[in-house]
């Protein structure tokens, strides 16, 4: 209760997915199960990329910065998701939700500039590859990789203060999984348009420019693709570039439905759904698609496990 009598909410109901008791341990050992493979996969990644020295230029660094960040993508939401399945309360505290709130937005934004630094750095190799060398420098490639971090953290930093000190008197049940924005400003007993407005519209402009970047970087690979005269230096571009159009349409299609046009009439269910593909599906993913495809990387993940099984037999 505030100064002037009124209740203020302290925690928040996270409902989930609503269901019996047998439907909750299916739901928590699947999740589960895709949260083990989602850390093995991309610690794995990291793991080639560190410890093999052939794997040191821009594309695997940037590779394994990826995974890093979808280690942690994934971790802001899971461990309390799973957590909630076996719980009866499903209670998250106020500065819990909307930590979580923020780390998913930065984490969800810095993996949109991510996926634009990676389609620039495939654009210099097919498009420019004589000066692919003395462009993409380590020292490019870690600026470039600091600015996705930096940007994508401070984006949403004054849009979720702001949306965190709206009165919230009641009640406090979310029909979600996670603390998100929608569900959030529903709840605001003092709703006030304009902060959600301008929340949409950063999200928007984000997915939509980085989006059509992404989509002209492409565009532009896929030209120069056509015009090589070697059958295997275009199944090895098609290759290279085939697993990143994965990524980006599978992660794009999903947050466009959510983030850019949020009053399309889709169903609490089917939001949850989406929000589980680009939040869970996809991570889980990005290995399986960067490593099957490509030679050098499933090679080092031979020795990544050969080396463990050495160390764990030792």
């Amino acid at each position: 209760m505030n100064n002037s009598g009124i209740f203020m909410v302290t925690q928040f109901v996270l409902l989930g997915f609503p269901g019996p008791w047998k439907m909750q341990i299916i739901l928590f050992s699947m999740i589960l199960l895709i949260y083990i493979l989602t850390l093995t996969g991309n610690v794995a990644i990291i793991c080639a990329v560190r410890w093999d020295h052939r794997l040191h230029t821009p594309m695997y660094i940037l590779l394994a910065n990826f995974s890093f960040l979808e280690i942690w993508y994934v971790t802001c939401t899971v461990p309390n998701m799973l957590v909630n399945f076996l719980s009866k309360t499903k209670t998250i505290s106020f500065s819990g939700c909307f930590t979580q709130f923020y780390f998913f937005f930065s984490l969800g934004t810095t993996e949109c500039f991510f996926l634009c630094v990676m389609a620039y750095d495939r654009y210099l190799a097919i498009c420019d590859p004589l000066h692919y060398p003395s462009i993409m420098t380590g020292q490019l490639c870690g600026i470039l990789v600091s600015l996705c971090w930096l940007i994508g953290f401070l984006g949403y930093v004054i849009p979720i203060f702001f949306i965190s000190q709206l009165p919230f008197c009641g009640p406090n049940i979310i029909d979600h999984f996670l603390c998100d924005v929608d569900p959030l400003m529903a709840l605001s007993c003092a709703p006030t348009p304009i902060i959600e407005h301008v929340f949409h519209s950063v999200s928007s402009l984000v997915i939509i420019l980085t989006f059509l970047y992404i989509l002209g970087s492409y565009i532009l690979v896929l030209k120069a693709v056509l015009q090589v005269p070697s059958s295997d230096g275009r199944r090895k571009a098609f290759s290279t570039c085939g697993s990143h159009l994965v990524v980006v349409s599978l992660f794009y299609g999903t947050i466009m439905v959510m983030y850019v046009s949020p009053s399309s009439g889709n169903s609490v269910v089917m939001h949850k759904i989406i929000t589980l593909i680009y939040s869970m599906v996809t991570p889980v993913l990005n290995p399986l698609i960067y490593s099957l495809r490509n030679k050098d990387m499933k090679y080092a993940l031979y020795h990544v496990f050969c080396r463990i099984r050495i160390i764990q037999s030792s």
